[in-house]
């Protein structure tokens, strides 16, 4: 399976009228006012010795929300993927993942670059492998093949389509790799929005993954910022990673409050993204022509080809109407999120219909 980067036309595209309406990614949104209070008023210290007490708080919530021991910020997701691998392997080691995963599509090939990786590819319709084919992909265990060390998964499943992978196949999969001694490794960009779509608590979500994080910087609207938690012993050699891929920080705190506000005031309007995503795949669908992926939560994906015109043509009309989104995977993606409202919905899904009909 091919998995193409992104194509959208800049956001600042000199010749392009201001960008009205963000279906870029939910990493568009931009910090509310008492998320930027709150970071103003936050107690900070030096985050890299222990003593921001702002950041120390965040890791001990996340790490409780999580049913982990302890936690640690991040800069990024991208980062709390790195350091979990580079803790988990050594080199030589076999990391499996969907073939779509952000640790193989997204993340600049650093598992292999940095900690000299094999990352098995497992195929799987949206985004997700299933439990026999990760038994299928096990072999035993010899010096003429590589140790297979970890399995991933990502919840929601990017490229899949935002798919939330279901409780029972999470728990088959822990089940499968801890028979087979490996680590579990859950890729939580989008986690809270599985938990929200479905009512499972994200301690049961993440029950049985050696680790998981969430990221603050997409849906929940912090402008930076992820935490990875897992057992008191990987959180020291993740934190030894931290240091060593220049992550660990000083006075961390003006950012961990925008995550802890977060926390506080943006997991449960969640559903609101996940609403205007329904209602813009429902109208997207009723345009002939039009191909859209029922979405689960935030991300929508369709094709226009039906209606006569292409996705990248698409993709640059609606931005000369001020509309942002982005071409993946040979599909355009639009990416529901906090400063994304109805009325915007209802204008984009207008605009699409305007564009066919003059196809």
């Amino acid at each position: 399976m091919k998995v193409s980067m992104f194509y959208t036309p800049s956001s600042r595209d000199p010749r392009a009228p201001p960008v009205r309406i963000n279906l870029l990614s939910d990493t568009q949104t931009r910090p509310t006012s008492g998320m930027r209070e709150a970071m103003a008023r936050a107690e900070v210290g030096d985050e890299q010795i222990g003593d921001d007490p702002t950041v120390n708080l965040l890791c001990e919530r996340v790490a409780d929300l999580l049913g982990k021991q302890a936690a640690v910020f991040m800069p990024s997701g991208t980062m709390c993927n790195i350091a979990a691998t580079l803790s988990w392997c050594r080199p030589g080691d076999e990391i499996l993942a969907h073939e779509t995963a952000h640790i193989i599509a997204r993340e600049g090939g650093a598992h292999s670059a940095l900690g000299g990786f094999q990352i098995t590819p497992l195929r799987g319709s949206g985004g997700q492998f299933s439990p026999e084919t990760f038994r299928a992909a096990l072999h035993p265990r010899s010096r003429y093949q590589p140790p297979q060390t970890v399995v991933s998964v990502e919840q929601t499943a990017n490229i899949g389509g935002g798919t939330i992978w279901k409780k029972a196949a999470l728990d088959e999969v822990v089940k499968i790799a801890k028979t087979n001694g490996l680590a579990t490794h859950m890729d939580g960009a989008r986690l809270l929005n599985a938990c929200v779509a479905t009512g499972i608590p994200a301690r049961d979500m993440a029950e049985g993954w050696d680790s998981a994080w969430i990221d603050f910087s997409k849906g929940l609207g912090a402008p930076v910022g992820a935490v990875i938690a897992g057992s008191s012993d990987f959180i020291d050699e993740v934190w030894r990673w931290k240091q060593r891929l220049g992550g660990s920080m000083r006075q961390a705190g003006i950012c961990a409050a925008a995550c802890t506000y977060a926390l506080d005031h943006h997991v449960e309007r969640l559903a609101e993204d996940h609403a205007n995503a329904r209602a813009l795949a429902r109208g997207l669908a009723q345009i002939a022509g039009i191909e859209v992926q029922e979405p689960e939560t935030n991300l929508v994906f369709f094709k226009p080809d039906g209606a006569g015109i292409g996705g990248d043509n698409m993709v640059a009309r609606l931005r000369k109407r001020g509309v942002l989104l982005a071409m993946m995977d040979g599909r355009i993606r639009a990416c529901t999120h906090l400063d994304v409202t109805a009325s915007m919905i209802e204008e984009t899904v207008g605009l699409v219909r305007e564009i066919v009909r003059g196809a």
